[in-house]
């Protein structure tokens, strides 16, 4: 009796932690569970209300699972095409991503908080539990949806969608534990160990970390804003675009959620475009500040509608260069909040080194974040000149990286020496000279070559300068090109010889003299309509040399019209017109 009473304990211990396992694996299935059950049921709302939907509740559901897995990253293929050859679909709606990212990260917090009753877990047991119950459950929707119309890419599951259940699950337990910096690995050199010990590396370590943050907050901020301005700008195409693409209700509110979900996509393109490397409308499309070039392969949809016009960029273009130097003036605002407080000693401030590597780390950090989300906001809609949509992640990293550092840097130095001016901690000196003459370059130099441009443009007596002459003369030899193609077809014009004086109704007096050393051209015999046709309208001479090329393939968009108006009941028209 001894015996079993004295086992007890360790019994009851056990049990209660694998009833905490089971426990964490169930919020992990769970929190899947929520996430598809909101999906589904925003789909099936849809469909029901859909008045020309002949399609079944399976195939509403089948939709369902492939809108909640490409809200995790994973590809999907679209087996109904005009080809017949299946194309991917990889442009992951961000607004659609933040609910599952949500609840994974709030199933590992909140089950690290101490109850009253229940062991506490650990948090490698939290993550691995929670990350393997909502794992579980996206294989089974993957499974489900195998045979649908929308069917995944398997290897889609593991990256990036996997990595997105874990770094979301890892920052819910790092959230948990009160977000510490460390402890660095054992691997780890022991400098950096002792650097970390040291109070003032982890609050350097904060301050980049939060002005990282704040600047890609205000990327995404002002390209928001600048996706707002064109959409206002361009107010008519874009309401026309929302009307023809449904003429329901039903259909103009699947329209309106699906613009609502890609907003956050459309402010992440924004950030590109005014960070300068822009995005692709295509493999055969590129739309940067500087120019909008090529033929994009466009579906119609109202956020295109904020597109700018074709051709080189104008002055009204380039403003959008005010996006990066909002960021990188709020990296340096960020950075010499902590390095000089506004009250307090002037010992207390941060020394030179500290802060330009403190803003050196928040750019770095800037323009990690801006590359993450560059490259979540893009991806194939099919193949071929479909297969590229969005930023160049790597690009858009790059130029984040560029202009946050060239303005945060200089301009944390700047603000530090302004505030510890009158407390005298510190004097302008070279750091003062070195920042104004570095600002002064990047901003006068090019303005001056750019206002040069702009007054003698209206004179003829220059061009656009450096700035645009790349894009003037590949435009120009373009036009030469087609020029010489449609001189080669044009007749040679014949000279007749002509008399010294050649009477007209009138009498002698009248005679018009001409000179014989200048013969005058025969009139030329009348060009055939078709080149007529191409010289007229470039647009035609184009499509004339597609229709040409045998290695052209058709392709197809994605339907413009919702899902649930594809097909119509027998009998009744469809969207198209036809019966």
């Amino acid at each position: 009796m001894t015996q079993v009473t004295g086992s007890s304990p360790s019994l009851s211990a056990e049990q209660s932690r694998s009833a905490v396992l089971a426990f964490a694996l169930l919020r992990g299935a769970v929190a899947a569970g929520l996430g598809l059950g909101s999906t589904a049921v925003l789909v099936l709302v849809l469909w029901i209300s859909s008045p020309t939907s002949d399609s079944s509740s399976g195939e509403a559901l089948h939709a369902a699972a492939g809108l909640w897995l490409l809200a995790h990253g994973a590809e999907l293929i679209r087996a109904d095409t005009l080809s017949g050859v299946p194309a991917p679909i990889g442009l992951v709606p961000l607004l659609l991503a933040v609910v599952p990212v949500w609840l994974v990260h709030r199933a590992a917090r909140d089950l690290l908080v101490e109850e009253e009753g229940r062991p506490v877990l650990s948090a490698a047991g939290a993550f691995v539990m929670v990350v393997t119950g909502y794992l579980l459950v996206g294989a089974a929707v993957a499974y489900y949806g195998w045979d649908g119309s929308l069917s995944v890419h398997p290897p889609s599951l593991l990256f990036p969608s996997a990595i997105v259940v874990a770094g979301a699950a890892a920052a819910g337990v790092w959230t948990a534990a009160g977000r510490p910096v460390g402890p660095l690995p054992s691997w780890a050199p022991v400098s950096l160990h002792e650097a970390l010990a040291r109070g003032r590396f982890r609050e350097h370590a904060e301050t980049a970390w939060r002005a990282a943050a704040a600047g890609v907050t205000v990327l995404l901020g002002s390209g928001a804003l600048l996706v707002a301005v064109a959409l206002v700008w361009h107010a008519h195409p874009a309401q026309q675009s929302f009307v023809r693409l449904s003429g329901d209700w039903a259909g103009r509110a699947s329209v309106f959620l699906l613009a609502l979900v890609l907003v956050p996509n459309a402010a992440v393109w924004g950030a590109a475009y005014g960070l300068g490397p822009g995005f692709a409308l295509g493999t055969a499309s590129t739309v940067t500040p500087l120019a909008f070039s090529g033929r994009p392969a466009l579906p119609g949809f109202p956020l295109l509608a904020a597109l700018p016009a074709a051709g080189p960029g104008t002055a009204l273009n380039w403003t959008a260069a005010a996006v990066p130097v909002a960021a990188g003036v709020t990296i340096a605002w960020f950075t010499v909040r902590r390095a000089a407080p506004a009250h307090a000693a002037p010992e207390e401030a941060w020394s030179l080194r500290e802060t330009a590597l403190t803003a050196a780390l928040a750019a770095l950090g800037c323009g990690a974040g801006t590359a993450v989300l560059a490259a979540a906001a893009g991806g194939p809609l099919g193949t071929r000149a479909l297969a590229e949509f969005g930023p160049v992640w790597w690009l858009t990293g790059a130029a984040a990286l560029l202009w946050t550092a060239l303005i945060g840097v200089p301009g944390a130095l700047l603000l530090r020496s302004w505030r510890l001016r009158e407390r005298g901690a510190g004097t302008w000196g070279w750091v003062t000279g070195a920042a104004a003459l570095l600002w002064t370059a990047l901003i006068g130099v090019p303005g001056a070559l750019l206002l040069r441009s702009w007054r003698l443009r209206e004179r003829g007596a220059g061009t656009w300068g450096w700035v645009t002459g790349a894009v003037r003369r590949k435009a120009k030899a373009g036009a030469e090109e087609g020029e010489k193609g449609q001189e080669a077809g044009k007749p040679v014009p014949q000279t007749v010889p002509v008399p010294e004086s050649v009477p007209v109704q009138g009498g002698e007096s009248d005679a018009v003299s001409v000179s014989p050393s200048r013969p005058t051209p025969a009139a030329a015999p009348s060009a055939p309509a078709q080149p007529a046709a191409r010289m007229s309208d470039p647009d035609a001479e184009a499509d004339a040399d597609t229709d040409e090329n045998d290695d052209f393939v058709p392709y197809d968009f994605l339907p413009t019209d919702p899902w649930h108006e594809r097909t119509a009941r027998p009998g009744e028209a469809g969207p198209s017109g036809n019966t």
